[in-house]
Order: C-alpha cells, then sequence, then structure tokens
C-alpha cells in the first residue's frame, strides 16, 4: 500500500531559489504578521486614512518594523490601483510579515519585512444590506489582544465556518455570554433609540468602520454607547447591525433561533445605512436604496 496518490519524481522538487513566494516566510510559518482590508468605491479609496494609521498600530504592537513611510505607503497603494486600472468597486488586501529567515521562534537578526498587496473586484452585497441576514452565537476562544489585526485567524475561521454550515452570515463572538465582536465584524443592539457595542478594548478589533458609525451616531444625535451586551440582551433589542469594510452596515435579523424586533431591517439601521453611502460617495445609481425603490 502507497500513501501517496502520485509517485514523485524530480520534477515535482524546486530548488529554495526557484520558489514563487519567499523561502521560511514567518507569515507562513507563524502567521507572523499583520494585515489590512481597504475598500475601494468607483475606483477610490474609502477610510484609507484609518486604515493605514491601524497597520502601523498593529505593526508596532508586534514590533515589526514597516518597510515604507507612511507618506510612500500611500504613494504605493494609489500605484496599485493605478496599475490595475480600478475604477469600480473593489478591496485591496495588504499584508506585511517579519520576513523570510530560518525557522526560529525568536525574532531573526538583520531580516527585512515583506509586504505584499493585491486588489480584486468586490461588488457591493446590496441584496443583504437590503433584506437582513441571519447569525449564530460562539465562544470567543480567540487572544486577548484582537485590537491586532494579525494573520493569526484561525478561530475566526472556524466561527465564520460554523456559521456558513448552518447558512447563516456571520457567528457573533461572545466570552462567557458577553458579547465581543463576529468572526470578521463589529456587532451593534439597539434599544430604545440608543446603539451599543462593545468597548474598544484589547479583546475586540477597533473597527474603521465602527468609528464611522460613532460619528455618524453623533452628528444625528442617536446615543452611542461602548458599552458591552450579554447573549440574553438580544431578546431586548429593537435592532441589531453589524459593520465591517466589506458588509458595510449590514442588519442582522435572526441571532440563532431569535427574530430580532420584527424581523426586518430597523430605522436606526437604515439611517446608519444611507449616512454610509454619502460618507463613502455611492453614485445614486448604485445606491443601496435607489436599487430597492420599489420595495419601499
Amino acid at each position: 500500500m502507497t500513501i501517496y496518490d502520485h509517485v514523485l519524481t524530480e520534477n515535482d522538487f524546486v530548488h529554495q531559489n526557484n520558489l514563487r513566494y519567499p523561502f521560511e516566510e514567518r507569515g507562513l510559518q507563524f502567521g507572523d504578521g499583520i494585515y489590512e482590508v481597504i475598500r475601494v468605491y468607483g475606483g477610490k479609496y474609502y477610510l484609507i486614512d484609518e486604515h493605514v494609521e491601524r497597520l502601523y498600530r498593529s505593526a508596532e504592537a508586534v514590533k515589526i518594523e514597516v518597510p515604507y513611510k507612511k507618506e510612500e505607503m500611500y504613494e504605493r497603494l494609489n500605484q496599485l490601483l493605478q496599475q490595475n486600472k480600478v475604477e469600480s468597486d473593489a478591496k485591496v488586501y495588504l499584508q506585511i510579515t517579519r520576513g523570510s529567515a530560518p525557522r526560529d521562534h525568536a525574532f531573526p537578526l538583520d531580516t527585512d519585512a515583506n509586504l505584499y498587496a493585491y486588489v480584486k473586484d468586490l461588488p457591493r452585497a446590496i441584496d443583504k444590506m437590503w433584506d437582513g441576514v441571519e447569525t449564530i452565537t460562539q465562544h470567543d476562544v480567540r487572544w486577548d489582544w484582537c485590537y491586532i489585526k494579525s494573520l493569526n485567524l484561525l478561530p475566526n475561521v472556524l466561527a465564520k465556518q460554523a456559521a456558513t454550515e448552518e447558512g447563516c452570515y456571520e457567528a457573533v463572538l461572545h466570552k462567557d455570554g458577553e458579547v465581543t465582536e463576529c468572526s470578521s465584524s463589529n456587532v451593534y443592539l439597539v434599544r430604545n433609540g440608543k446603539v451599543y457595542t462593545h468597548p474598544a478594548k484589547k479583546n475586540i478589533l477597533h473597527g474603521c468602520v465602527r468609528m464611522r458609525i460613532e460619528e455618524f451616531c453623533r452628528q444625528e444625535g442617536i446615543t452611542f454607547k461602548e458599552e458591552s451586551f450579554r447573549i440574553e440582551d438580544f431578546q431586548y433589542a429593537n435592532e441589531v447591525f453589524l459593520t465591517s469594510s466589506t458588509s458595510e452596515v449590514m442588519p442582522i435579523l435572526k441571532v440563532d433561533e431569535l427574530t430580532i424586533g420584527n424581523g426586518e431591517p430597523g430605522r436606526i439601521t437604515r439611517r446608519l445605512q444611507e449616512l454610509y453611502e454619502e460618507d463613502a460617495g455611492i453614485s445614486e445609481d448604485q445606491s443601496l436604496f435607489k436599487k430597492n425603490a420599489k420595495a419601499q
């Protein structure tokens, strides 16, 4: 009995100098790196300042020296869009690792960081944003420093997969019943006209869209409370929604088997979606509300 489905030949072996990726890359071997996902609308970045600032904060937290100064980083990111002639909605994935060096847990000496970035088309999830989505709850088993946007995402991946297997959009994470965030987004509860979300401590990611939501609420006179809530509080919610750079402002209609409010996206969620579109410069013909005018 053979343990191989394929008999190896000399053509299956590649010299390390001919690899298409750096040999002994610490991002691959240790998850020793950081990343950002930046939204692009109509060929223009949205919240790029917030993303770049967070990238450098994450790098400082894990002691990675970013290979470019901020001004150079902006220039490189703009070149990426120009080289790809991006004029539509897209996302840019940017990753920085500690570099390539012989495998050792300790930091390598005199090793330059590796930077990777690519752009990919990403149309807006109009139908989901209009209709709302369903979620499940999962125990939050991640490390305590989730404010660092690191490559160590296996717990997030497993939580998202659990949601996918249940036919749901997201997994709402909690520690002993206290809601933190979702597998790849921040989560909010609306009760009596007030928006509640977990405080921006080290155990959650300080979302770029999350910061905008706080601004939107302030300008609309909506109380925004950085105050944690529990799983059982969902039964008293009038609305629930999540935010991220790729999900924007997404209404949540169900958490596990619990229907939120009247089972439809709520008034505050809808208003925040409008403000998001205005802030992001979404054209009228691409507007969530224009495309669903008949449903209104």
